[in-house]
């Protein structure tokens, strides 16, 4: 059996025994409940980042609300990056079409500056639908930030986020960090392919996810799509920090705002992922998938299935990471993380 290690407050013993009867190997497990650290879980190694893939749109996501709350952003404005009338609304909405780039490479692909001047053929017509923009919302918006704000999403996420609160989860991962790395490994079996010419191998490039997550050019670049490194402590202080105090400091996004991005938004069936109705603004919306959620919870999840989500009705903000593609499914731990909530002492 896998040692689990780590504590959980009083209250929350049912994490840790669900935790532990359906745990990977090399995962972690953190909760915030109104700024408190709760519960911290971990098997294998402590104090390890490793590749949480599309977890980091949780970040680029959550810098967009920031400057939003602040009017440095207009969602309904045009957006001044794309090559198509289209407002900033629908590119963080995954309404652009441009999924990806024929024949994508990882170096192409590793930092946002260079991949948003790749973007400029539509897989589908603006708009008029929704796809899921897996290696490359981040890119668009990052654009769109520079020309707007003059900064890019990581300058933004480092120093609005990361920094003022110590958040162990990087977009771009510095190189005294390098030895706290652990690498991402594959699925036992065949590895899924996708239909060719569909959405979805159009999005994933000409590439293997495992392979761009342990990429050094991936993790230094720190894309915000897919290329942020990280741990689940860092996961869940940066939803923390979002929703709530935390270390003497008020919660970075007032009420309206946290309304104004897990709203639900481009309703449908998505052509990438074929599922329906799966987003709010940008984030996914917890709520399709998890009974429990309220309207008000948001997150993101990421390959080897990381996730991160926040809902600031129950106080509370998750992080789940973890190295194995093809590990146990994170909803019952997502499920009994919010009924130990409401059993927890207030």
């Amino acid at each position: 059996m896998t040692e689990v290690y780590g504590f959980t407050a009083p209250g929350f013993e049912a994490v840790r025994d669900e935790f532990t009867g359906a745990v990977a190997e090399s995962a972690q497990l953190a909760v915030y409940r109104h700024g408190e650290l709760v519960a911290d879980l971990w098997t294998g190694d402590d104090d390890t980042v490793t590749s949480v893939f599309s977890v980091s749109k949780g970040a680029a996501f959550l810098v967009a609300a920031l400057l939003v709350q602040e009017g440095r952003l207009d969602l309904d404005a045009p957006a001044r990056s794309l090559p198509f009338p289209l407002t900033v609304r629908e590119l963080i909405g995954h309404r652009s079409g441009l999924i990806s780039v024929e024949g994508l490479t990882i170096e192409q692909c590793a930092e946002d500056e260079t991949l948003a001047k790749l973007l400029v053929e539509p897989f589908f017509p603006p708009g008029t639908a929704t796809g899921y923009h897996a290696l490359t919302v981040g890119a668009l918006l990052d654009a769109e930030l520079r020309l707007v704000t003059g900064r890019s999403i990581r300058e933004w996420y480092d120093e609005r986020f990361r920094e003022p609160y110590g958040i162990d989860l990087f977009l771009g991962l510095p190189k005294d960090q390098e030895h706290r790395f652990r690498p991402v490994f594959a699925a036992p079996g065949p590895a899924w392919i996708p239909e060719p010419g569909s959405a979805a191998a159009a999005t994933l490039g000409a590439f293997d996810l495992v392979e761009f997550g342990n990429s050094p050019a991936a993790r230094a670049g720190g894309q915000a799509s897919a290329g942020g490194v990280g741990s689940a402590r860092g996961v869940a202080r940066m939803y923390a920090a979002a929703i709530g105090p935390l270390d003497g400091r008020p919660a970075l996004l007032r009420p309206e705002t946290f309304r104004e991005f897990s709203a639900p938004y481009s309703l449908g069936v998505d052509l990438v992922i074929g599922e329906a109705d799966h987003y709010a603004l940008g984030f996914e919306n917890p709520a399709t998938k998890f009974p429990w959620a309220s309207h008000h919870t948001l997150g993101h999840s990421g390959a080897a299935g990381a996730i991160g989500w926040a809902d600031p009705d129950s106080g509370l903000a998750f992080g789940y990471v973890r190295r194995g593609f093809g590990g146990p499914d994170t909803t019952n731990l997502n499920t009994v993380t919010a009924t130990a909530a409401q059993t927890a002492p207030r």
